[in-house]
């Protein structure tokens, strides 16, 4: 059965490594660039030195001056990350919805299932061996957009909790890649053709994946509170890579007055005209600054989590195509 296994799925694998191949030639020399250019701008030794909180204002200056020309020269490479996020769902496209659907379709699962190999054993083995073969495209593709995406997330204000770069590094790529499969094996079972059960599995995979993202991850623990006045000589050093969730202007009593902006005046609470700082926003004695954030020490505590409620929807979804197979005809 290992040995049909193979044989069906090849050709697969074949391609799979092609593409792995092709994609390494693409992005490697790009990786290596970007890694030549942060090192010549000397960005890791701002990066350690903007976490000081006594570092001089020159020092601070000049550091954001050299990230600003290092995103001016590869800021669009955000573009490739957003294809690169498509990698784990077209795993599940062309491994996992097509493993029970095509066999279904043609009917040749009928032959198997009376050659003395059981339902169950079927898709034991099938299920096993295509999800080795997934997982072990997944571990590559995590380590190598880890190492090829470093330098965007230390150069970017969000570090490695950006939106996109948090997706494509670390071992949330290996929850994504099972999922998928797992997805794409289920859609089959239920729409026993091909097509359908591809688009399924692409609809179903982008709505879960963009709920998890939107609506449970600035969730997995309590964000933290920063509060600052309008008028002082600074505002308050926070880590670079802390993700800002939320951010504003609140009244004496706390109440939002002025959504996604902040002030800072000089000592006195006066502009340069000398107007009362914050009257053009109507702010009143007592406003301050307000963000809600989450710290980047907690980047790899959520890649645990998220990389857990896929794996744990991989596997009941698993579960339930296990379940579909024994009743179909």
């Amino acid at each position: 059965m290992i040995w049909l296994t193979w044989r069906q799925h090849r050709k697969q694998a074949f391609f799979t490594l092609l593409g792995f191949a092709a994609l390494a030639a693409l992005m490697v020399p790009i990786g290596l660039s970007m890694r030549h250019s942060y090192a010549d701008l000397g960005l890791a030794e701002c990066v350690r030195q903007l976490n000081d909180p006594n570092v001089a204002g020159a020092t601070r200056e000049a550091c954001e001056a050299g990230f600003h020309r290092f995103t001016n020269r590869y800021g669009s490479l955000n573009l490739v990350a957003v294809l690169l996020l498509t990698l784990p769902v077209l795993v599940g496209l062309f491994w996992g919805a097509p493993l029970v659907a095509r066999e279904v379709e043609h009917g040749t699962h009928r032959f198997v299932w009376t050659q003395g190999v059981g339902r169950t054993r079927w898709a034991l083995v099938k299920f096993g061996l295509v999800g080795a073969g997934a997982l072990l495209a997944a571990v590559c593709y995590g380590l190598g957009m880890s190492w090829w995406v470093d330098p965007l997330t230390q150069s970017a204000r969000e570090g490695r909790l950006g939106m996109i770069v948090f997706d494509l590094q670390g071992v949330v790529p290996i929850g994504y890649t099972l999922f998928a499969v797992a997805l794409g094996i289920f859609a089959g079972t239920v729409w026993k053709r091909m097509l359908p059960a591809m688009g399924i599995t692409l609809a179903a995979f982008i709505g879960v994946r963009a709920a998890v993202a939107i609506l449970a991850r600035p969730h997995y623990q309590p964000a933290e509170t920063l509060t600052f006045p309008i008028d002082g000589t600074s505002e308050p050093r926070m880590e670079r890579g802390d993700w800002i969730l939320s951010q504003g202007i609140r009244d004496a009593g706390g109440t939002m007055v002025a959504p996604d902006t902040r002030i800072m005046c000089p000592p006195g609470g006066r502009g340069p005209t000398g107007q009362v700082c914050g009257a053009e926003l109507g702010l009143k004695p007592g406003a301050y600054n307000w963000q809600l954030y989450q710290p980047a020490d907690r980047f790899w505590l959520f890649q645990g989590i998220e990389t857990g409620i896929f794996v744990a929807l991989a596997a009941l979804l698993l579960y339930l195509a296990l379940r579909r197979i024994r009743r179909i005809a």
